[in-house]
């Protein structure tokens, strides 16, 4: 089964490398991987096409102006050719080197149109620090309303369905994942499985979680996916989604 995972850069010099060499390093070799580029102006191209030979034509590289990380992901999965499809973020890697045959096997075994998994976020300065573990869990109906949603990087869909129901709502600003994720599984009722393994690990300072600003406009917009995914919530939701959170974080940075 071929699996694209799309890139999207933007100066992302410092740790494309990283994730280059956790893809290379990967058990399951049917893949492409799309590098969606936002006319990096530092030494990202420079490296992606250094990388480029050693993925032996499985390597596409696409540099433009874009109108954010969004946008940038929509282009990429517009070039991807793969039967399934996956986010990695520039500045994230692999956790282990079966990841893509553990997507690939649960696709293989059928009655699945998506799955997703676990991740840690780490130190950016040291990514062997895990700062806090995304401990994911299977689907359940009305899981969103309740709290719950998959670690968006750990997340692999059927091209064909982002084809048919769409791909990334770039109205939503930080928070196109999660809209993207409520809409497909619950309400198109995808089905999913959970693999209880660790997928990625995420450096810490993301789009959506580097400032308090983003997250209060992340959350802003997550009530707002409810409301165009006509999904009923809670006022208190935002609340009930950010305090176990805010408890893993103390947590980790008092035991770590």
């Amino acid at each position: 089964m071929k699996i694209s995972i799309v890139t999207a850069t933007y100066n992302s010099a410092r740790t494309l490398s990283d994730t280059l060499d956790s893809i290379l390093r990967q058990t399951h070799h049917d893949y492409e991987v799309v590098i969606q580029d936002g006319m990096s102006t530092d030494d990202t191209l420079r490296i992606a096409r250094e990388y480029e030979p050693r993925f032996n034509g499985r390597m596409c590289i696409y540099s433009e102006k874009d109108s954010g990380l969004y946008d940038a992901m929509n282009r990429g999965i517009a070039h991807a050719t793969g039967e399934v499809v996956g986010i990695l973020n520039s500045d994230d890697f692999y956790a282990d080197d079966h990841v893509l045959e553990w997507i690939s096997e649960a696709f293989e075994q059928g009655g699945i149109d998506c799955t997703f998994a676990d991740l840690v976020y780490v130190r950016a300065a040291d990514t062997t620090q895990v700062v806090r573990h995304w401990q994911g869990s299977p689907y359940t109906q009305g899981a969103f309303s309740r709290g719950w949603h998959p670690a968006h990087p750990t997340f692999y869909v059927k091209r064909e369905l982002l084809v048919r129901y769409g791909a990334f709502d770039t109205s939503f600003a930080v928070s196109a994942d999660f809209e993207l994720m409520l809409r497909l599984i619950e309400k198109h009722q995808l089905r999913s499985r959970y693999l209880p393994h660790c997928l990625v690990r995420m450096r810490e300072g993301g789009e959506s979680n580097g400032t308090l600003h983003n997250v209060i406009r992340g959350n802003r917009n997550i009530m707002r996916a409810f409301r165009k995914n006509s999904v009923p919530v809670s006022c208190l939701y935002p609340v009930r989604r950010l305090l176990p959170k805010i408890a893993e974080r103390i947590k980790s940075y008092l035991f770590n």
